[in-house]
């Protein structure tokens, strides 16, 4: 598996799963990043002046604002992610397809592809690398699959990324969207990146901290996991028919929801988000693992986490594979899926 292979090899260097790795940027990447919007979080109004500023002109070469459809569902919903993005989008948007563009050798779903399979998806969009990003949501969810294109984007040093706070907004608040086909994309060449090894965390290593909870000594890792508190307590079924639900030995439920707006289905405030954490006892002095269901959720904790500036970024990753890998993987011996009574 291409994304695995990476993250072993990089794993190798490790005396620990948190232990800072140097990540060299080229003056090209730094251009790139300085064309970022204030914050990773952007709203409709902002997005729409940066458009305002792209050259009309097809052919040029200038750095523009490209807005990115992330729309994805989960197996058990019914829904499309290109059928939304046919049906409504910002004008001039791409579409990425989280289902196409992984690693297929994977048995498990829309895990990382290889860094030339991402340089080759970035070109088939026509996004060039000094290009900034703003990639959104679907306009029913609000905040889901977006957060997880945005941090693909960032683990292959595409620094000038972010995340619109959302499209149903944008909606809402009268900006243009159209709807159809859309084929008409400049390809562009978008060179091979670096893959940051830093920002995921791999079967084995959780599998380790998992084992430690509660040794004396123990790293004081935490997992936090997206999933519903249903899902997490053991007491819902997963998505994935033949998948136990349950969580690891002591991950924190963290469900997506509690972190959105429950009307306008946009991330909270900082100064909220920080509360919510707080209150589920996340200690932002020391290292996080993002996990969900399938790798995808667990990039709007941490989005969450960003807009909170709570805790240190580097020492935050994100398990790929998560629960769809995690339940499939440990063995019944090992005692390593909870269940609540």
């Amino acid at each position: 598996m291409a994304s695995l292979v990476l993250l072993r090899g990089a794993r190798s260097h490790l005396s620990s799963p948190f232990r800072p790795q140097f990540q060299c940027q080229s003056p090209l990447f730094r251009m790139a990043s300085s064309r970022s919007f204030s914050s990773y979080l952007v709203t409709p109004a902002e997005l729409s002046e940066a458009l305002k500023k792209n050259s009309p002109s097809k052919i040029s070469t200038a750095p523009k604002t490209v807005p990115l459809c992330a729309s994805w569902f989960l197996p058990n919903d019914g829904r499309n992610g290109l059928q939304t993005f046919r049906e409504k989008r910002i004008p001039n948007a791409r579409f990425f397809d989280l289902d196409k563009v992984c690693d297929k050798r994977s048995p498990y779903p829309h895990m990382l592809p290889s860094a030339s399979d991402f340089a080759k998806a970035m070109s088939a969009l026509g996004i060039k690398r000094d290009d900034t990003v703003v990639v959104y949501d679907t306009l029913e969810l609000g905040i889901f699959s977006a957060p997880r294109v945005g941090w693909t984007l960032k683990s292959f040093g595409h620094d000038s990324v972010h995340v619109l706070n959302n499209f149903k907004l944008w909606v809402e608040e009268g900006f243009p969207t159209e709807s159809g086909e859309f084929w008409d994309v400049n390809t562009c060449v978008y060179p091979i990146p670096q893959f940051d090894a830093r920002k995921v965390i791999d079967f084995e290593d959780v599998r380790e901290v998992a084992k430690d909870h509660n040794k004396e000594g123990a790293e004081g890792v935490q997992i936090l996991d997206a999933r519903s508190k249903g899902r997490w307590a053991g007491k819902d079924p997963e998505p994935r028919e033949g998948l136990s639900s349950g969580h690891m030995p002591g991950s924190i439920s963290v469900p997506v929801s509690d972190l959105l707006d429950s009307v306008k289905k946009t991330i909270l405030p900082g100064y909220q988000l920080r509360k919510i954490f707080e209150t589920k006892g996340i200690d932002p002095e020391r290292p996080i693992i993002n996990s969900c269901g399938t790798g995808v959720t667990a990039a709007v904790i941490d989005a969450a986490l960003t807009e909170a500036g709570y805790g240190d970024e580097t020492k935050r990753r994100l398990y790929d594979g998560s629960w769809t890998e995690w339940a499939q993987r440990v063995k019944p011996s090992d005692n390593l899926i909870v269940k609540e009574v």
